[in-house]
């Protein structure tokens, strides 16, 4: 099934509160801005109201209300859309606070109205109507399309920043949050975002500091003086604060003594003697592991983190960077982090892992996400320059007549139609394809996209099974679950169970009939479906990691050409993971074997899994190795099972394997050799598809996943590899015929 929500950045959620609570609630204003746990939402509103409840990437958010009066730029609704407002001319001329005492009462009572609102929106956020439909920004998008000078004159409106904004709102009001990890399009507007949020925050705090960091120091420093320095300065005056120092600092932004608020109350006798010292201060730092370390910091903007270059690891500044954030348990800062990704042998590896520990689905017991941060990634077609119309939406596909664009240019063509025509013209090209991806993703897979010169296997077929299997909705084919002993007794029967925070996923289970057979044969268990398929397991020994590093233990399930009622060469299981203790493991391994009823083929370097088994009464699972015959194993290969992995020729065995297997198995089949023409494989596990493509046969630790899979596939295909047995000469004299004539005549 095709994926109906790829497009659907976010989707609203009906009837999320009960209406009586919603109503109550509504009428005595009592909604508070931030996360509300009773309704795991998070409110972004700040007037106490609650208006619609969005979805943005798995986050509930709260939004305000419409107001009655929403700003309409034309009555038409063909002419409604954003349109930025020029200061006016006569508060342009004013430069500072200063300048503002020494006008007239009657120019301040002008005057003050416009500034407050202006104010109000920073704070509370707008409405306007866009192509006849109420639209809410956030304060901060607000300033950022208002009152942010970039590049190219101001921004255009576009809704794929405005969902980002939403989003980022979401995530400074989560207390459970330590800001945004943004996975997004080469030219999104990123860097003057997150230089117009530089300047919002820090032209409002006191006594705080905002910091910068990039992928090189000269690209922060470049950020600094380039984009966060000129926003400062272009700000009107009833916004900027007095700045210590240069117009055009190279280091350090200083916002000593700031204006104050300009209200009805005080602005006839606003003075000098009033005016306090903000002590806020915005800068920049070198790249490097422990850039603003000891720091305390209320916003650290992290740009282009996906780039970080040996030795420099974005990993450990995160580490490092995240402590700046907080005080004790409470989180005081927030980060905006956002990039493109290197390939992943040029860090892009440390930034997918961290986009990955940013999950907002696997939550730890105090409710954050392993990083602290949450992952979002916006599609290229969403935000790609060139196809985005006046309204700020994009243009998918090519309009049936041309569209005016924001840029005020026609749109003939649709952005997915771009990018697929330039996928088709970049096929013969892969490391240029793979480049492409990267910097203009359709999918997360896109986007850590690596190069194919290291790979060992065919990357084409690879990448056309997660590029498939991205287009469909996995959680119709993958289910994540667990097993478990029934009533908790040991070697009883094993069930099976979704859950989403089991550590298996699997898209096949075998009929009741299938499950948990096995035979005993003095004292030991045997599987009874060894001709359906066989397991694969990459395992370890010790439950602890030196310094919380250490590889995961692997197990995958395979099955083969079989008439059950199974699917024929597909991988129906995967578990990558490493539990607390070793032990645990182990147990787990050997329900998912017991459950299937097949056996498992195990590298016996690491042998605590095959005592485990063994002990337990399982040997009878543990096959022996393929590549030699009983008589020729080792006195432990005949009491455990398993096979080694420092022979040359089982690692070239292995490779060969998997290689083979994705030959036959993977992507598309355009030959129709194995399987009907353009027929895609049946492979949906998109974590051991990306171990696969940079997998090295010189450096196997690594890999868990493939070395488990490779395991499964040499256990189904154990006669492949058995040695031949040597053969006796023996003669025999056949008799000798001539076929010559109508008769067989027999030669003498």
């Amino acid at each position: 099934m095709q994926n109906e929500d790829q497009n659907n950045l976010y989707h609203k959620v009906i009837d999320y509160i009960p209406k009586t609570v919603f109503a109550n609630k509504n009428r005595g204003k009592s909604w508070l801005y931030g996360y509300n746990e009773k309704y795991d939402l998070v409110i972004i509103s700040k007037t106490g109201e609650l208006g619609e409840v969005i979805n943005i990437n798995g986050l509930c958010i709260g939004l305000p209300p419409a107001p009655k009066e929403v700003y309409k730029r034309n009555k038409s609704k063909t002419q409604q859309y954003w349109e930025r407002k020029e200061l006016p001319k006569s508060l342009s001329k004013i430069q500072s606070i200063f300048q503002w005492n020494e006008m007239s009462s009657s120019f301040k009572n002008m005057w003050v109205d416009y500034i407050e609102s202006e104010f109000d929106k920073r704070e509370l956020g707008y409405w306007f109507y866009n192509n006849g439909v109420k639209t809410y920004i956030t304060g901060s998008h607000y300033m950022y399309l208002q009152w942010t000078s970039i590049d190219v004159g101001y921004p255009d409106f576009r809704e794929a920043n405005r969902i980002f904004f939403l989003f980022w709102e979401a995530c400074k009001a989560d207390k459970r949050c330590f800001g945004l990890d943004y996975l997004k399009i080469r030219r999104s507007g990123f860097s003057f975002m997150g230089s117009s949020e530089c300047i919002n925050t820090g032209t409002l705090a006191k006594d705080s500091r905002v910091g910068i960091l990039s992928k090189t120091g000269s690209d922060a420093k470049k950020m600094f003086t380039d984009k966060v320095v000129p926003i400062a300065n272009r700000l009107p005056f009833f916004f900027k604060p007095i700045q210590d120092g240069m117009d055009k600092p190279k280091t350090e932004l200083a916002f000593r003594v700031p204006a104050s608020k300009i209200t009805k109350k005080n602005m006839y006798d606003v003075v000098d003697d009033e005016l306090y010292g903000l002590d806020t201060t915005i800068d920049w730092k070198n790249t490097d592991d422990n850039s603003y370390d000891g720091e305390k910091l209320l916003l650290l903007v992290h740009d282009e983190s996906g780039k970080w270059i040996k030795p420099n690891n974005i990993l450990n500044n995160w580490r490092v960077t995240k402590t700046c954030l907080r005080l004790g348990s409470k989180i005081i800062g927030k980060c905006m982090m956002g990039s493109t990704s290197n390939a992943l042998n040029k860090g892009g590896d440390n930034f997918k892992k961290l986009y990955e520990d940013s999950d907002l689905r696997n939550r730890n017991t105090n409710g954050q996400t392993k990083s602290g941060l949450y992952s979002l990634f916006i599609p290229m077609e969403w935000n790609m320059e060139g196809f985005i119309d006046i309204y700020g939406m994009p243009v998918f596909h090519k309009p049936d007549e041309p569209l005016l664009g924001v840029d005020g240019e026609y749109i003939e063509n649709g952005a997915i139609d771009y990018w697929e025509a330039e996928v088709d013209s970049l096929k013969k090209d892969p490391d240029a394809l793979n480049e492409f991806y990267r910097q203009f993703p359709r999918t997360e897979s896109h986007a850590f996209r690596d190069e194919s010169k290291g790979s060992v296997f065919n990357l084409t077929k690879i990448y056309q099974q997660i590029d498939y299997n991205d287009s469909l909705i996995l959680d119709h084919h993958v289910t994540r679950g667990k097993f478990y002993w029934k009533d908790g007794i040991k070697d009883s029967e094993v069930i099976w169970t979704p859950d989403n925070r089991g550590r298996f996923t699997i898209t096949w289970t075998p009929n009741k009939i299938l499950q948990n057979k096995k035979i005993q044969k003095n004292g030991i268990y045997f599987p009874l479906n060894e001709h359906i398929g066989a397991f694969g397991c990459d395992s370890y020994d010790i439950s602890g990691t030196v310094g919380g590093r250490g590889s995961n233990g692997a197990l995958h399930g395979l099955t083969k050409f079989n008439m059950e009622e199974a699917p024929s060469n597909e991988f129906f299981l995967e578990y990558i993971a490493r539990p607390q203790t070793a032990e645990i493991f182990f147990e787990e391994v050997l329900m998912a074997c017991v459950f299937y009823s097949m056996p498992i083929l195990v590298e016996n370097n690491k042998p605590r899994l095959l005592y485990h088994f063994k002990n337990r009464g399982y040997r009878g699972y543990c096959m022996n190795r393929p590549d030699k015959r009983y008589n020729n194993l080792s006195k432990t290969e005949r009491e455990l099972g398993g096979i080694p992995n420092t022979s040359e020729d089982v690692k070239q065995s292995h490779a060969s394997a998997i290689e083979s297997f994705i030959e036959k198995h993977i992507g598309l089949d355009m030959a129709g050799t194995y399987r009907d023409s353009g027929e895609m494989g049946s492979m949906y596990f998109n974590r051991t598809l990306e171990d696969w493509a940079k997998f090295d046969v010189s450096n196997r630790t690594k890999h868990d996943a493939s070395i488990s899979t490779g395991l499964a596939i040499m256990a189904n295909q154990k006669s492949t590899y058995l040695p031949e047995k040597k053969q006796s000469k023996i003669y025999l004299n056949f008799a000798r015929y001539s076929n010559n004539g109508n008769l067989s005549q027999l030669i003498r």
